[in-house]
């Protein structure tokens, strides 16, 4: 329990340890964009917008949450897709073969620090936050694989956001590959809103796909067998 100062009151714990995080790295983007913004109403905005996500953060303890009559930590959260296609001029398995070691994603994908292999299914990551607010790890592992064709993976238990993805790997017409990327993750405000979430959810969105569409660019420049080993 937390304590407001100005009546005694006790506030209730109702948002879970992996979103007062989410809130604070999110309440700090959003403030320092807000006391940055030459636009006086939109930058009052997302200051006050801010703040309310870093006293979500810091307390624990959700208005909203309350005011929905939740007092308890929220079961529910929202995910987040991102599909993208794109078609490269490389061969399918040697396309495969580059996606599988994993370590070769941050090559491509500038929101990736690290990918570190521990063994044959499992990696530990290091991902940048939006808004150049520091770093978060978690561990995955490969949950399904079809060689030449199909990889898929899943973050553990206890990441800060869990995530999911897949690629499929199809022969394009005439030469190259065709890939199917599914990014999934777990919205990192559960239910708070979608006039806050939809502040910091685009952010990422745009990100990801930009890292992978990427991808294309980084292969066709060089050589893919040189690359990947």
């Amino acid at each position: 329990m937390n304590t407001n100062s100005s009546t005694g009151a006790k506030l209730s714990v109702n948002v879970g340890k992996a979103e007062r995080i989410a809130s604070i790295l999110a309440g700090t983007a959003l403030l320092f964009k807000g006391l940055q913004n030459e636009e006086k109403k939109s930058g009052i905005a997302a200051a006050l917008a801010g703040g309310l996500l870093l006293f979500r953060g810091a307390t624990g303890h959700s208005v909203i949450y309350s005011l929905a009559g939740k007092h308890k930590l929220p079961d529910t959260v929202k995910n987040i897709n991102i599909i993208t296609k794109l078609t490269v001029n490389q061969p399918r398995q040697e396309v495969y073969n580059f996606w599988r070691k994993l370590s070769n994603l941050p090559l491509f994908m500038e929101h990736l620090e690290k990918v570190e292999v521990i063994d044959e299914k499992r990696s530990h990551w290091s991902a940048k936050v939006p808004g150049g607010l520091g770093t978060i790890e978690w561990d995955a592992e490969i949950v399904k694989e079809i060689d030449g064709e199909l990889l898929g993976w899943n973050s553990l238990p206890h990441a800060t956001i869990h995530n999911a993805g897949k690629v499929e790997f199809r022969d394009a017409d005439g030469y190259g590959t065709e890939l199917t990327v599914v990014i999934t993750y777990r919205a990192p405000f559960g239910d708070v809103g979608e006039g806050i979430a939809s502040l910091f959810n685009p952010m990422v969105k745009k990100m990801i796909t930009k890292d992978v569409q990427g991808f294309k660019r980084y292969i066709e420049a060089g050589d893919i067998a040189t690359i990947k080993s």
